[in-house]
């Protein structure tokens, strides 16, 4: 009884243990950047829009 050849079997492992870590990173990766990453800096971008309007707004009164 012969032992069957193990050639390609290491290559096909790496290729998909390759693709899963590629495929998870990315999603993980989209996930941080539009769930967490992209709400905060909506959040202090209107912070200082608020915060320069009441700057502005107040410049403007002491100017008249």
């Amino acid at each position: 009884m012969a032992i069957p050849p193990i050639t390609g079997m290491l290559r096909k492992r790496f290729i998909l243990d390759l693709s899963v870590s590629l495929g998870l990173g990315i999603a993980a990766a989209n996930a941080f950047w539009y769930g967490i990453h992209l709400p905060k800096v909506r959040l202090r971008e209107a912070f200082y829009l608020k915060l320069e309007q009441e700057r502005a707004a107040q410049a403007a009164a002491e100017a008249t």
